[in-house]
């Protein structure tokens, strides 16, 4: 199923301006479909709950900041649809994009999935995109008194250590297979 015939379902069950979706030709052949953020929750029931398409799998939620651009930031939802008995009568996946600027708020489609939890917090965390009606909206990967959002463009990265290198551990053959027998006689009296 391409991305076209997936806004066609779409804007059957959900009637209303059919520009809202926008089918975009992505190279590696995933179908992919821009989605308004006002338009996301009910897309995203529909993208589910519809015998056509039966997403029922949420894999993962990730961003791309494309700053100085506006809107800022793409915020990308991999979906899928297994195809077994009663999930749909073929595997089919989805990309499902909507487009978000710096100062605007995404509604949580953990209501709708509920492995979208984790990964908004994780959208929260590193790109700074706040999630509307998320059960707990908190830091998940860096600390809670943090500064400021590390998968950003601007986010200010610092570091001014010496690059450090390391010879690989060499052994001799024959200090191996002492090792190696020095090992096996522990554990045969422990």
């Amino acid at each position: 199923m391409d991305s076209t015939a997936i806004i066609d379902v779409l804007n059957r069950a959900l009637p209303g301006d059919p520009a809202r979706f926008e089918a975009v030709a992505a190279a590696d052949g995933m179908p992919t479909i821009f989605v308004k953020p006002a338009d996301l929750v009910a897309t995203a029931r529909v993208l589910r709950d519809d015998p056509e398409l039966r997403f029922v799998l949420l894999l993962d939620i990730t961003a791309v900041d494309f700053l100085p651009r506006t809107p800022r930031y793409e915020v990308v939802y991999i979906l899928a649809s297994p195809g077994a008995s009663g999930f749909g009568t073929v595997p089919k996946r989805l990309r499902m994009k909507v487009r978000v600027a710096a100062d605007e708020h995404l509604p949580t489609v953990s209501t709708v999935w509920a492995s979208a939890n984790w990964a908004e917090r994780e959208l929260y965390d590193m790109f700074g995109v706040v999630i509307d009606g998320h059960p707990d909206l908190r830091r998940i990967l860096m600390p809670e008194d943090w500064d400021g959002h590390p998968a950003r463009r601007d986010y200010p990265v610092q570091i001014k250590m010496a690059v450090k290198t390391y010879e690989p551990l060499q052994l001799s053959q024959e200090e191996f297979v002492a090792n190696v027998e020095s090992a096996r006689n522990r554990s045969q009296t422990e």
